[in-house]
């Protein structure tokens, strides 16, 4: 029998871009990180270390929720990391 598939992870482009959508949404709102931690059903926690770039990788399932509460299209706020290895894809020049 063969493994199943490991998830594909997603590393946030910057924390500054996060909280950039965080101030102003798809729908022009802003959302707090308690907030959007609820809506895309993660740990408040987690939304804060992506901020602060403590953590830079979640679960694609995470990443999309994250992407979809802030009304952009994933690939706006993430970069698919490979899946040999598991090495970061390395970051592109941000300007947020």
């Amino acid at each position: 029998m063969s493994e199943p598939a490991a998830a594909t992870l997603y590393a946030v482009v910057s924390g500054d871009r996060l909280k950039l959508l965080m101030e102003r949404t798809g729908t022009g709102d802003a959302v707090t990180s308690r907030e959007l931690a609820e809506a895309a059903g993660v740990a408040h926690g987690t939304i804060g270390a992506l901020m602060s770039g403590a953590q830079r990788v979640v679960p694609e399932h995470k990443a999309k929720a994250i992407a979809a509460r802030l009304g952009v299209d994933l690939l706006v706020l993430f970069i698919p990391m490979e899946r040999a290895g598991r090495t970061l894809v390395p970051a592109q020049q941000v300007v947020a």
